[in-house]
């Protein structure tokens, strides 16, 4: 065995499982990445299901969060990087890993030789899959936004990821104050310290996003949209003032709709009034049709590229809710909100068959 391999069988291991109401994913998520290699420690925001109990009976360490104190999924990595390093101060990297994920086998020895490897690289993910893509248009929908960046070195990746312990302790780890947004927001940090995030074309875990109705997807889209106000207003990354200025934009368009065909009805008759405003509609679906040709090749299969294009542009109305609530919360003066989207049900137990 030469150096390297030597070197490698020894490295120690980290894994920060975060999780809220997952129940039985939670134990396949636990199962996938206990090992005799590494140190698991599951974080719980609050479950009201048999979470905590699952977690403890798999024989890992187990932190709930101090509800006193607004939780969300960055303070709970914190939280667990943090108890890692006080009980093994060995550990050189760490995997981060939702409670509805089941990490693929030999990926965590794929991302220490990726790591070990660059000494620069601080971050390394690889291909997130939805386990049940076909049980709904929302889980097809995630599928594709797993892997939209595409492979190789990128600016950001989700919140499943291997990282270098020294690269994610020399910027502070994640801002536990954001709700939303907190991955891009580590990954500019470490990119503006000289670090470089690299996503490996090799599947890294199964996704269960169980997303089965519109009321969930509406109430993320509404998540998204709040975090990425906040993100975009405290630290200004370009990728979330883009975002921001499209959402208000089309709102600005969905207000302008009825004024536009009021005062065109007034000065021009009833019958341009309609037209102006059907013109103004039309500019929707053109929209629709160009996102659909624009990220066909990301889609698959290509057939849904018009569906996934069509959620796309709905996105951006309760995305705009999502900004408004941001919005009245720093006015009044609260803190973040936390949104979920997922209800306890969700984490029933299911056959992969």
């Amino acid at each position: 065995m030469d150096g390297q391999s030597c070197r490698q069988a020894v490295v120690s291991i980290g894994v920060v499982v975060i999780g809220r109401n997952e129940g039985a994913r939670l134990v396949r998520c636990l199962e996938s990445v206990i090992g005799p290699d590494r140190t698991v420690v599951y974080v719980d925001s609050s479950s009201t299901d048999d979470s905590v109990a699952m977690a403890r009976a798999a024989g890992v360490e187990v932190h709930e969060l101090d509800m006193s104190i607004p939780f969300c999924a960055a303070r709970a990595r914190n939280t667990g990087f943090a108890w890692l390093m006080q009980y093994d101060s060995q550990v050189e990297f760490v995997q981060f890993v939702d409670g509805d994920c089941e990490i693929v086998q030999d990926w965590l020895s794929t991302a220490v030789q990726a790591l070990s490897s660059r000494p620069k690289l601080a971050i390394v993910a690889g291909w997130l899959n939805e386990r049940f893509p076909e049980a709904s248009i929302y889980n097809r929908i995630g599928e594709v936004e797993w892997n939209f960046s595409g492979a190789g070195e990128v600016e950001s990746v989700g919140g499943v990821f291997m990282a270098r312990r020294e690269a994610f302790e020399s910027v502070g780890g994640f801002d536990s104050m954001l709700t939303a947004g907190e991955e891009p927001e580590l990954c500019l940090r470490l990119r503006q310290k000289g670090w470089k995030i690299l996503r490996l074309d090799q599947r890294m875990a199964w996704h269960d996003l169980a997303m089965m109705r519109f009321g969930q997807w509406w109430t993320r889209q509404v998540r998204n949209g709040y975090g990425s106000a906040d993100v975009g207003e405290r630290f200004g990354l370009p990728k979330f003032r883009r975002i921001n200025l499209r959402v208000r934009g089309w709102a600005i368009w969905l207000i302008a709709l009825p004024l536009v065909g009021m005062v065109v009805g007034i000065a021009a008759g009833a019958h341009a009034g309609l037209l102006s405003v059907l013109v103004m509609l039309a500019i929707w679906p053109a929209q629709v049709v160009r996102v659909a040709l624009r990220d066909a090749h990301r889609v698959n299969p290509r057939s849904f590229a018009l569906v996934y294009a069509f959620f796309i542009m709905a996105a951006y109305f309760p995305q705009m809710v999502g900004q408004v609530k941001y919005i009245a919360d720093r006015l009044r003066g609260r803190s973040n909100r936390l949104i979920e989207y997922k209800a306890v049900k969700s984490s029933a137990k299911r056959s992969d068959n």
